[in-house]
């Protein structure tokens, strides 16, 4: 009787620990999607954004890959370059959209808003994923953008249920890392001037270091050990295997979603870590 009421009295704190623990998750989601409703929201009233990312894509496909098409300069092995191409310009397209994400944290600061989160019971962990999460939101248009152009120019794309939840996945998680990314410069550099002038520097390098418009193996060695240090390399390869029809992985589909979600969780701390300070 006595090691029967001494269990019963051990377990109720453990299930205390559960509870309280269950509930400091469902807060932290709660938060996390509240944050990431309100930025969603912001992209709803602007409409005119939505056509306005259209314009890259295309130029991208219908000029530059139609070009390179015929030039056949660049081995692809069984795809056609179009085919070839079409992930690289659906991740650049995400890319492009994501590393400027930060300065709307620029432009809270100056207007008070990230104050009031600061002194707002929120976890800073739940702010900085709430934003990362609308960043792979605001990717997911970009799919749709891809995928429409792609189809009506002929590309192989393949849509089964499983490959275009990769996609998906892939997009979230491809916005989420370069978002966050520009999240932890903008806590950095604290200026709209400086901001801008550090996206624009980082945008072309990853863009071109990557197998984006072209295979890792026509690269130069020095050019492949930086792409291989590249994000978007394995957002590209993850793309490219499961949007097109015929499409491989050459880096492998297990160690290219590892390499992001172990790269999303490390900038995720680092943001987290820096947001308070970018109040000041």
């Amino acid at each position: 009787m006595l090691a029967s009421g001494v269990d019963g009295a051990g377990a109720r704190p453990a299930a205390g620990l559960l509870v309280g623990a269950g509930r400091a998750v469902g807060e932290f989601v709660r938060q996390v999607l509240a944050v990431a409703e309100a930025e969603v929201r912001k992209l709803r009233h602007d409409p005119v954004e939505l056509l306005t990312r259209a314009v890259q894509p295309t130029l991208w496909l219908v000029v530059f890959g139609q070009v390179m098409a015929r030039v056949r300069a660049i081995p692809t092995g069984d795809l056609s370059y179009l085919d070839f191409m079409a992930p690289g310009v659906l991740a650049q397209s995400v890319l492009f959209i994501a590393i400027f994400y930060g300065i709307s944290l620029i432009w809270e600061r100056d207007l008070g808003v990230l104050h009031k989160y600061m002194v707002s019971p929120a976890y800073r962990g739940a702010l900085v994923t709430g934003k990362a999460l609308s960043a792979g939101i605001r990717g997911l248009t970009q799919a749709i953008i891809v995928y429409l152009l792609a189809v009506a120019m002929g590309v192989r794309v393949r849509l089964t249920p499983v490959a275009v939840g990769g996609v998906l996945l892939s997009i979230l998680m491809g916005a989420a890392i370069f978002s966050t990314l520009s999240l932890v410069v903008a806590c950095l550099v604290k200026s709209r001037e400086r901001f801008m002038g550090i996206g624009q520097v980082l945008t072309m390098p990853l863009f071109f270091a990557s197998n984006a418009i072209y295979p890792l193996s026509i690269m130069p060695r020095w050019l492949q050990w930086i792409s291989h240090v590249n994000p978007l390399t394995y957002q590209v390869d993850a793309l490219r295997a499961l949007m097109i029809q015929g499409g491989q992985a050459a880096i492998g589909l297990g160690t290219d979603f590892a390499v992001q979600a172990a790269v999303l969780v490390a900038l995720l701390w680092v943001a987290a870590w820096l947001y308070p300070g970018a109040v000041q």
